[in-house]
C-alpha cells in the first residue's frame, strides 16, 4: 500500500454486532485515504445489504455456523466450512489485498483462515466481553487481536498476534444529535421525560410484550420510542400499533412505534432519559459512548452467557442496571424505569460511568493497525 491507497477486504456477517465496527472503521478509513474495499461474507445474512449501502462490492461464500450443540445441521455446515474456504482462497488470489479486516462471527472464519494461509495479515475485532468462538479460531493465525475490553484469556494469542485494545467502534453518526429534532420529528412533547425501547437490529419479543403490558404504569409521566423489530422478525409491530390506536388521545401521543429506528437514531439518543434494551455488543458501546443511563436486560442463552458478560461491563461500574429476563415482570420494569427517572443525580452519575468506560478512537486506532499492517511486509508472496 502506497500512502494514498488501501486495497482492503472485509470478512464480516451475521449479526449488527459484527457489522458496526466495520462501517465505523471503514468511514475512518476513507477519511484518510484512497480505500479499494471487497467485502466477503455469508450467502444468506444481513452483510450484503450493509455492504451495499457503504458502497463495497460483497462477494457471497459458503458459511458454516459454530455450534456448540447437537444440531442436525452441523453436518451440513461441515461441509458448507471447507467448500466456502476454497471460495475464500480463489477470491483473495484474484483480489490480492493488502490486509483483511475480520470483526468475527462464524460468516468470517473460511476468508480470515484463506488469507493467513496465503501469507495476507489479518486483524480480527472482538466485540464482546468475551473471546468468541469464532474469534478463537481467526486470532490463531491473526497479525492482530483487536479487544473492546481488556481480557486476561486474549494473553494466550500473544505468541501469534499482536494483542491490542481498541474499544469498539461506534458509528460517527450517532454523535452530534439533537434533543429538540428529535421530539419534533416524533411529535413529542419536550417537557416529558422520553425513555427509548430497543430489542436490537432483530427486535426482542420478551422485552415488546413487557413493555406493552407495562404502559398504564409507565405513559402517566412519561413518553416511549419503541423500536419493535422488523414485522417479519418477530411480528409483535401490527399488535402493538394497533394498542397505540386504542390508547387515549392524550397516552397515543406518548407512545411512537416503529419497527426500526433510522438515520434520526442520534436524535433519539440524545432525547431520551433512558434506554431499555438487550445487552449486543453495538448497543453496549453505543451507551457507553454517548453516555447514556439504561436498563439492560440480556438476551438468556447466548454462547458462555455472552449478553450477561457484556451487561455486567456497564452494570459494574454503575453505568446500568442489569436486570435478567427471568426476573424482569413488567411491574419490576416499570417500577425501575419511574425510579430512575426520577432520580436526575442517579442518572447524571451512570451517564458519567458510561462514558467512562468507552476507549476515545476506537475507529481510529483500529484504522492506526490496518494501514500500519498493509505497510508491513508480508509473510509469504502471493503467487
Amino acid at each position: 500500500m502506497n500512502e494514498q491507497s488501501l486495497k482492503l477486504v472485509i470478512a464480516s456477517g451475521g449479526t449488527g454486532g459484527h457489522i458496526s465496527p466495520v462501517i465505523a472503521v471503514l468511514t475512518t478509513l476513507r477519511e484518510r485515504c484512497a480505500v479499494d474495499a471487497t467485502w466477503i461474507g455469508g450467502t444468506w445474512g444481513i452483510e450484503r445489504e450493509a455492504a451495499a449501502r457503504a458502497g463495497v462490492p460483497f462477494i457471497p461464500i459458503q458459511s458454516g455456523k459454530l455450534r456448540r450443540y447437537l444440531s442436525w445441521q452441523t453436518p451440513i455446515d461441515a461441509i458448507r466450512i471447507p467448500f466456502g474456504y476454497m471460495q475464500a482462497y480463489r477470491h483473495l488470489k484474484h483480489i490480492r489485498p493488502a490486509v483483511v479486516f475480520s470483526t468475527g462471527g462464524y460468516a468470517a472464519v473460511p476468508t480470515a483462515l484463506a488469507a493467513a494461509r496465503l501469507g495476507i495479515p489479518v486483524l480480527t475485532h472482538e466485540q464482546t466481553a468475551q473471546l468468541g468462538l469464532a474469534t478463537r479460531i481467526i486470532a490463531r493465525s491473526a497479525a492482530v487481536l483487536a479487544l473492546s475490553f481488556p481480557l486476561p484469556e486474549a494473553s494466550q494469542y500473544d505468541r501469534t498476534a499482536r494483542v491490542i485494545v481498541t474499544g469498539n467502534p461506534v458509528r460517527a453518526l450517532l454523535f452530534g444529535g439533537d434533543a429538540t429534532r428529535g421530539a419534533a420529528h416524533f411529535g413529542l412533547s419536550p417537557e416529558l421525560p422520553t425513555i427509548y425501547v430497543t430489542g436490537g437490529a432483530r427486535g426482542s419479543s420478551p422485552i415488546n410484550e413487557r413493555i406493552e403490558r407495562a404502559l398504564p404504569l409507565l405513559l402517566p409521566s412519561m413518553q416511549i420510542i419503541h423500536a419493535t423489530g422488523p414485522t417479519d422478525a418477530n411480528g409483535d409491530y401490527p399488535r402493538l400499533q394497533a394498542i397505540r390506536a386504542n390508547l387515549s388521545d392524550e397516552w397515543r401521543g406518548r407512545y411512537i412505534v416503529v419497527e426500526t429506528v433510522g438515520d434520526e437514531l442520534r436524535d433519539v439518543y440524545a432525547l431520551a432519559a433512558l434506554v431499555i434494551g438487550r445487552s449486543g455488543a453495538s448497543t453496549v458501546a453505543e451507551l457507553a459512548a454517548l453516555g447514556k443511563p439504561s436498563i439492560l436486560i440480556p438476551l438468556p442463552g447466548t454462547g458462555g452467557d455472552e449478553a450477561t458478560k457484556n451487561a455486567r461491563v456497564l452494570a459494574d461500574a454503575k453505568a446500568a442496571l442489569l436486570l435478567p429476563q427471568s426476573e424482569a415482570t413488567p411491574e419490576l420494569l416499570a417500577s425501575h424505569i419511574i425510579a430512575l427517572l426520577n432520580d436526575h443525580a442517579r442518572r447524571a452519575q451512570m451517564s458519567a460511568a458510561a462514558r467512562s468506560l468507552a476507549p476515545p478512537n476506537a475507529a481510529e486506532k483500529i484504522a492506526d493497525a490496518l494501514i500500519a499492517l498493509a505497510n508491513g511486509p508480508r509473510n509469504e508472496i502471493l503467487s
